[in-house]
């Protein structure tokens, strides 16, 4: 994630910021520039961007109302929705202040979500604009008591199903622990299923569905059968040396969505620390040049995937080192083998061919 700089009065911006802390402008997110803007009112609900008086006039999305987005949409455009909010289907019911909170955490990491989408340049619309190939969100809640009746988190051809449950820290964590997933986090989530969509849309059919066969395996194979044979043996005792999770084992689809949300990880991470300028030199491992790294490019514009992951282990070494300073565990308790990063430097290449 990169940060942001007022352009009025020079004050660091985070990417919800709805107001400059300093001047107080009213901010915007602009996905032309993919900046987030101070802005300057007009009449009624207009606004343009400060210090282009002659810039086009915007309007807030409809849900910055509902204090969940601050993106901005053309004035004369008809759809009162962003490009990120057009995407929701159904979003929960906004008469239960629970789950109004939910929707915030829920719409906070989709934003950033398709932030990376867009910085990616892969096509982002939703189903009203194309039903077959769009990509939409059904956001919902279990009102059924029945647990064999829950709503599951999951994507069916462009519509990703969240069950709003997983916004509550308490409930993701016992289902976490359950599970044993260490990333099981709202974006993680996003980015999985977003993974299984954007299959869909770059290997299925394409130039790549051979590449991929050879790496991830035969997506062929019955899922649900695949999928009744993995929960009932589990992974196989080596499943680290060929996996980024012991879920991607259980079939070659969830091996590259669970990649896929990997892959956007390390790239969101280090575009991050690239925004901080972190350089990383241990004291003690001055002749180990592999922990040794100056975090200034942005990964979203590197093609080389090498050159990602040659800062990536300085970055995780550090974060580790950090954390454990703290008493805490490992963020990355992450050890990525040969063929893991095989399927990962295939992802960026295919993603690198797709930009629009």
């Amino acid at each position: 994630m990169k940060l942001f700089k007022c352009n009025h009065c020079g004050q660091t911006l985070f990417f919800e910021n709805n107001v400059c802390e300093k001047c107080k402008y009213p901010l915007g997110f602009e996905i032309q520039e993919l900046k987030l803007l101070p802005l300057v009112k007009q009449e009624e609900e207009l606004f343009t961007i400060y210090n282009k008086p002659k810039s086009t006039q915007y309007k807030y999305c409809a849900n910055h109302a509902h204090d969940v987005c601050n993106w901005l949409v053309p004035a004369d455009n008809d759809s009162p929705f962003c490009v990120a909010c057009s995407l929701n289907r159904t979003i929960p019911d906004l008469s239960k202040p629970s789950y109004v909170e939910r929707w915030k955490a829920i719409e906070v990491a989709k934003h950033r979500l398709v932030f990376s989408l867009l910085q990616m340049k892969l096509p982002v619309f939703s189903k009203a604009v194309d039903q077959e190939t769009g990509l939409s969100f059904d956001f919902v809640a279990d009102e059924n008591e029945d647990k064999s009746k829950r709503i599951l988190t999951g994507h069916a051809n462009g519509l990703i199903t969240l069950n709003i449950a997983e916004a509550d820290d308490i409930e993701r964590e016992m289902a976490r622990k359950a599970m044993d997933e260490l990333y099981r986090t709202v974006l993680g989530h996003f980015r999985h299923e977003v993974g299984h969509y954007y299959w869909d849309r770059l290997i299925d059919n394409t130039e790549h569905l051979e590449e991929f066969r050879q790496l991830f395996g035969d997506e062929q194979e019955d899922y649900g059968e695949a999928l009744k044979k993995h929960y009932a043996q589990g992974p196989p005792a080596d499943w680290n040396q060929h996996y980024i999770s012991a879920y991607a084992t259980s079939h070659p689809w969830e091996d590259w969505a669970e990649t896929w949300a990997h892959y956007l990880h390390i790239m969101d991470t280090l575009q991050t620390a690239s925004a901080f300028r972190l350089s990383i030199h241990p004291e003690v491992a001055k002749e180990a040049d592999h922990l040794e790294a100056d975090l200034t490019e942005d990964p979203y514009k590197l093609s080389d995937f090498t050159t990602i992951m040659n800062m990536w282990l300085p970055l995780t070494f550090t974060m580790n080192s950090l954390n454990r300073s703290m008493g805490l565990h490992d963020p990355y308790p992450f050890i990525i083998y040969p063929e893991v990063m095989q399927k990962m430097a295939f992802i960026h290449r295919v993603c690198d061919r797709a930009k629009s």
